[in-house]
C-alpha cells in the first residue's frame, strides 16, 4: 500500500496570536458626546465595570451614548442601505477612535412599550411555549398552538377581540344636553364652539345649531353620535362629516393614553369605564380554547397563577411529547423566578411593568443565550430592588460575564460597586463641572482615590435620635389590591414614613392604590415627563414665564418675542435651533440651524437684552449660574427648588429628552408647591450618587418641617434610617407578601424585627 504524502501542517504564527490577544480593551479616545470632556480610557473586555459618579456626570453619555450607541450604528451599517431604510436613524458619536467594540445588547429601563395586547408571557416568549404544551396534550383538543393566542383571530374572545376588557363610554362627559351646539354642548377636548370639530358638526345641515341636544329626534340623536363617515356640504365646501362617538373613539380613545396631553388624557380617564368582558370573563380567549384543560386548569389559569406557582404546576406534566419545550419553559419560569420576578403572572401586561421589573423581563432573554463576547450595558439594574433582591442581581451579573461577555453597569449601589472587576468614576461634578475621569482601576484603588465615590462609599446614615411625633394619621381600611390581603394601616401625618418590602411586596399597591385622589395628597411617580424636543426646565417649571416678564418689561415689547414655540421662533428652523435631514434611507441628520446657529431665536429678538444678556444666553445657563443673574423674585423662587433637590448643573434650556431617570423625577420634585399636602414619592433615589443621597434626606426633612406628610416608597437603607416611622410589607413577594409585617420606628425595626427588611436594616446601621 503506497504511503500517502505527507502534508505540512502550519506553525501557530505567534504574531497573529497576539494581535488577536491584543484586543482585550475597548479603546476610547476623544470622547465629546454631551459634557464628556475629551476623555480618553480603557474598558477591560470579558469583566464587569460598573460606571460611577454624581447624576450628570457623563457616565450615560459615555456608556450609552459613545460605547453602545457606535457598537450599534456599526452593525447596522453592515445592512445594505434598503434594510437600514427600515432602522431607527443612529447618528455618530462625538469620538476622535473607538476601537475593539463587540456587539452590544442594552438592558434599560424603558417601559416595554404601551401596547396592551403585550404581557410578560409573550415578552418572553413563555406563553408561545405554553400555548405549544396546551396543542399538544390539552383535552379537549383546540387546534394547533395559534388557537390558544389572544392575538390571533383564531384564538381571541370575538367580543373584546383579545383585549379582556370591554370599554363604556359616558355619553354624558361628550355632551351637555341641556346646551345647543352654539352654547357649547359638546364638551370634549378640542370641540369647543368655533373650533374645527365643531363646525364640521354645527355646518352640516344635519342639526339646528340653536337646538337643545335634548329635544333632538332619535334620528338626529343617531346621527350626531354614531353617524358613519359621510360627505355633506358646509359652506359650499365638501367635507366629511363622522358622528362624534366615532371621531372621538378615533381621535382619542384607541390610542395610548400615555402618549396623549394631560387634559385630553383626564377626560379619557372620566369619559371611559373598562370592565372584564363578558363573553371571557377578561381571559382575553374563545370558548373552544378556554375549554381544553391540563389537570383541570386551562391556559388562562395557568397565565394568571404566579409564576413560581405556575412552575411547580409544570413539574407535575411529565408527558413525553411536549418533553423539549416543557424544558425550555420551566427554565424561563425558573430565570424569572431566580431574578426576583417569581410573584408576576405571565398574563401581566407589559405596560404596567416598573422601570426595574421591565429591564428584569429583558434580561431573562439574555441569561440562556449561548451568545459570548457580548457587551451586556445595564442601566442602574437594582432600581426598585430591595437589599435582599440585589445579591440575586448581582449573581445574574456575574454569570453573564463568566460566560465571556463584557458587562458593563451603569449603578450607585455600593452592593454592585463591590463586586466590580473594574470601576470608571466619572466627575468630579456635574453638568459642565463632570466629564472627566476621576479615577478607573479596582474597588480598593477606588476608596484610596479620595474622588466624591470613594469618599461617600462606606458612608452610611444613622438612625434619628430623636423622631417627630405625628399631628394626626391617614386610614387606610381593607386594601385588597392586587396581592394585598385585606391590608388595615395607619400612616401618620406631619412625620417621614418609609413604606418599604421586597420588590412585589406590595408597597405600591398600598399607596398608589388607596392615597391619589385623596385631598391634599401630591404624588411624584417614575413615569416620564411628557414633552417634545422643544421642552426644557424652563418651560417645564414654570420658570420661561417669569424670565419672558423680565425681558418684556426691560425692553418695553410683549413677552410672546421671547417663546422658541411662538412669535420669536427662528423661521428657518422653527424654534427648535436644529435642522433636520432626511437622507431617505440612510440615516437622518441633524445639524444647527445656519440662521440663528442654534440659538432658536430671529435676530430681533435677540437684540433685546436683560442686563446684558439675550434670552438665548439666559437659557444657555445652568442653574447655578441663574441663581447669580436671577437675584429676587419668582424666578429666583423656581431656581432655588431646582438647585435644592440638587439640580443646579442642569441647563435652562437643555431639552427634556436628554435627562436622565434621576433627574426628570428630581425635576418633579422641584415644582411641587409648598403649601401643606401630603407628599407621595416613589422611589426618589432612582439615579442619585451616594453623595446626593443626604442632599435628598434634607429635601424630605424641610417639606416636613414644613408643615406637610411625607410618604416614600423606597428601598434605600439611608432613607429608611432617616425616617421617624417605617411600614414594612412582606413577608415575600406575590402571593407571599401582601401583609404588613411590621409598624413602627426604624429604631424597633432595627432592635426587635425579624423580617428581611430588619436584618438588611440591622447590617446597615452597625456600619454607622
Amino acid at each position: 500500500m503506497p504511503l500517502q504524502p505527507t502534508i505540512a501542517q502550519p506553525e501557530p504564527h505567534a504574531g497573529a496570536l497576539r494581535a488577536a490577544d491584543a484586543h482585550d480593551v475597548i479603546e476610547v479616545r476623544g470622547a465629546r458626546e454631551n459634557n464628556l470632556a475629551d476623555i480618553s480610557l480603557d474598558v477591560p473586555k470579558r469583566r464587569l465595570t460598573v460606571f460611577t459618579g454624581v447624576s450628570g456626570s457623563g457616565k450615560s453619555s459615555l456608556v450609552f451614548g459613545t460605547i453602545a450607541a457606535e457598537s450599534r450604528r456599526l452593525i447596522n451599517e453592515t445592512y445594505t442601505a434598503f434594510v437600514q431604510g427600515f432602522m431607527p436613524s443612529v447618528g455618530r458619536p462625538d469620538v476622535d477612535a473607538l476601537r475593539h467594540l463587540s456587539a452590544a445588547i442594552v438592558v434599560d429601563q424603558e417601559r416595554m412599550g404601551a401596547n396592551s395586547r403585550s404581557t410578560v408571557g409573550t415578552a418572553t416568549d413563555a406563553h408561545t411555549m405554553l400555548r405549544i404544551i396546551f396543542s399538544r396534550i390539552g383535552e379537549p383538543r383546540a387546534g394547533t398552538s395559534s388557537a390558544f393566542s389572544f392575538n390571533n383571530a383564531e384564538g381571541m374572545c370575538p367580543d373584546c377581540e383579545g383585549l379582556g376588557r370591554a370599554s363604556r363610554v359616558d355619553l354624558d362627559q361628550l355632551v351637555d344636553r341641556d346646551l345647543s351646539l352654539n352654547e357649547g354642548a359638546l364638551t370634549v377636548p378640542g370641540f369647543a364652539v368655533g373650533s374645527w370639530y365643531w363646525k364640521v358638526i354645527a355646518d352640516s345641515g344635519l342639526f339646528d345649531p340653536d337646538a337643545k341636544l335634548r329635544d333632538y329626534t332619535p334620528a338626529q340623536w343617531d346621527d350626531l353620535l354614531h353617524k358613519p363617515p359621510t360627505k355633506v356640504k358646509s359652506s359650499g365646501v365638501n367635507i366629511t362629516y363622522e358622528g362624534l362617538l366615532l371621531r372621538v373613539k378615533r381621535l382619542y380613545l384607541d390610542k395610548d393614553t400615555e402618549s396623549l396631553q394631560p387634559h385630553i388624557r383626564a377626560f379619557v380617564e372620566r369619559a371611559v369605564a373598562f370592565s372584564a368582558c363578558g363573553a371571557c370573563g377578561g381571559a382575553r380567549l374563545n370558548p373552544a380554547a378556554l375549554a381544553s384543560r391540563i389537570a383541570g386548569l386551562n391556559i388562562a389559569d395557568c397565565a394568571a397563577m404566579q409564576i413560581s406557582d405556575l412552575a411547580a404546576f409544570l413539574r407535575e406534566i411529565t408527558d413525553p411529547s411536549v418533553g423539549p419545550v416543557l424544558a425550555t419553559l420551566q427554565g424561563t419560569l425558573d430565570s424569572l423566578v431566580e431574578i426576583g420576578l417569581g410573584y408576576l403572572s405571565l398574563d401581566r401586561e407589559s405596560p404596567t411593568l416598573s422601570g426595574g421589573e421591565a429591564q428584569r423581563v429583558k434580561m431573562v432573554r439574555h441569561l440562556g443565550s449561548s451568545l459570548s463576547d457580548i457587551t451586556y450595558v445595564f442601566d442602574e439594574p437594582t432600581a426598585g430592588l430591595h437589599p435582599h433582591d440585589i445579591a440575586r442581581m448581582n449573581d445574574l451579573l456575574l454569570r453573564l460575564r463568566d460566560k465571556g461577555n463584557t458587562v458593563l453597569v451603569v449603578e450607585h449601589k455600593p452592593e454592585t460597586i463591590a463586586i466590580a472587576d473594574h470601576v470608571v468614576d466619572l466627575g468630579p461634578g456635574a453638568g459642565a463641572e463632570g466629564g472627566r475621569v476621576c479615577y478607573t482601576g479596582d474597588l480598593s484603588g477606588l476608596r484610596a482615590s479620595g474622588s466624591l465615590t470613594g469618599r461617600h462609599l462606606d458612608h452610611r446614615a444613622r438612625l434619628r435620635e430623636k423622631v417627630r411625633e405625628p399631628s394626626g394619621h391617614l386610614a387606610i381600611k381593607g386594601a385588597n389590591l392586587h396581592n394585598l390581603k385585606d391590608v388595615d394601616t395607619e400612616i401618620p401625618l406631619g412625620v417621614l414614613t418609609v413604606v418599604t418590602g421586597v420588590a412585589g411586596s406590595g408597597k405600591s399597591s398600598l399607596i398608589h392604590g388607596a392615597l391619589p385622589g385623596r385631598d391634599g395628597v401630591v404624588v411624584v411617580d417614575q413615569s416620564p415627563i411628557r414633552g417634545s424636543r422643544r421642552s426644557n426646565p424652563a418651560t417645564y417649571t414654570g420658570l420661561l414665564d417669569h424670565i419672558r416678564a423680565a425681558f418684556a418689561k426691560a425692553n418695553g415689547v410683549k413677552p410672546a418675542l421671547f417663546s422658541a414655540n411662538s412669535e420669536g421662533a427662528c423661521p428657518a428652523c422653527k424654534g427648535i435651533g436644529l435642522v433636520y435631514t432626511d437622507l431617505a434611507m440612510m440615516a437622518g441628520v441633524a445639524s444647527v440651524c445656519e440662521q440663528c446657529q442654534g440659538r432658536r431665536y430671529t435676530a430681533e429678538v435677540l437684540t433685546y437684552t436683560l442686563r446684558g444678556k439675550d434670552i438665548s444666553q439666559v437659557l444657555a445657563m445652568r442653574v447655578a449660574e441663574a441663581r447669580e443673574f436671577f437675584t429676587a423674585g419668582q424666578a429666583r423662587a423656581v431656581l432655588d427648588r431646582l438647585s435644592d433637590v440638587g439640580l443646579g448643573y442642569l441647563g435652562l434650556g437643555q431639552p427634556l429628552t436628554t435627562l436622565s431617570g434621576g433627574e426628570r423625577q428630581r425635576l418633579k420634585l422641584a415644582i411641587l408647591a409648598e403649601k401643606a399636602a401630603t407628599y407621595v414619592l416613589d422611589e426618589p433615589t432612582t439615579g442619585l450618587h451616594l453623595a446626593d443621597v443626604d442632599q435628598l434626606l434634607a429635601l424630605l426633612d424641610r417639606l416636613v418641617d414644613g408643615g406637610n406628610t411625607v410618604i416614600v416608597i423606597e428601598h434605600h437603607q439611608a432613607v429608611m434610617a432617616h425616617a421617624d416611622w417605617i411600614i414594612d410589607l412582606g413577608p415575600g413577594a406575590g402571593s407571599d407578601g401582601g401583609r404588613v409585617v411590621f409598624t413602627g420606628t426604624p429604631a424597633d425595626l432595627v432592635a426587635g424585627a425579624d423580617t428581611l427588611t430588619a436584618r438588611h436594616l440591622r447590617d446597615y446601621v452597625r456600619q454607622a
